[in-house]
């Protein structure tokens, strides 16, 4: 039963070149075009266009996005039920203490260090934690939070809120717009 052995002979495996100059799509056979060709990451001005692209479907190097953004709150993406922003902490600033009664928020840091504070009560924040790159935490409906920048350079992190937390395209360049904007 075992003795017979016959080649198996696959139709799907090809030899073709990895990389030809002449042709760069080549490799991608049948596909019309490679995927990052209509990806605004790629265009030379994306970094000065960061907006709102919501809630249209989007593709991002969110660490490339998040490391380029230099506002303190700038939305990339707003939807009905999920929102992405970008924000960047200065030496010292921090979030400020908030809480979103309705909204769970997901923050990654991309670059930089920081503390994290949260709990039940304003004047009781027994949760603390210190983040690095590539670390993320999950705050919680209804819990009050601050994130601080203890580092020596900006910290880069972006943020997921759902359901949203902010208007379709806000952009605030300094803490100072933010809370000048919440005070509206």
């Amino acid at each position: 039963m075992y003795d017979f052995y016959e080649p198996y002979e696959c139709p799907y495996y090809i030899n073709s070149l990895m990389y030809n100059p002449n042709n760069m799509y080549e490799a991608y056979g049948t596909y019309p075009y490679a995927y990052w060709i209509n990806t605004p990451m790629y265009t030379p001005d994306f970094w000065r266009r960061l907006k709102d692209y919501g809630p249209e479907p989007f593709v991002v190097n969110i660490e490339e996005a998040t490391k380029q953004n230099n506002n303190f709150r700038t939305a990339l993406w707003t939807g009905r039920h999920l929102q992405l922003t970008l924000m960047s902490l200065n030496v010292g600033e921090d979030i400020g203490l908030e809480i979103h009664p309705n909204t769970d928020q997901f923050i990654r840091i991309e670059e930089g260090q920081g503390l994290v504070k949260m709990g039940d009560r304003r004047d009781r924040l027994d949760f603390q934690a210190k983040v690095y790159d590539d670390f993320a935490f999950i705050i919680p409906a209804g819990k009050w939070h601050n994130l601080i920048n203890t580092g020596h350079k900006p910290l880069k992190l972006y943020s997921i809120y759902a359901p949203p937390a902010h208007p379709h395209g806000t952009v605030h360049e300094t803490k100072r717009d933010a809370e000048e904007h919440h005070r509206h």
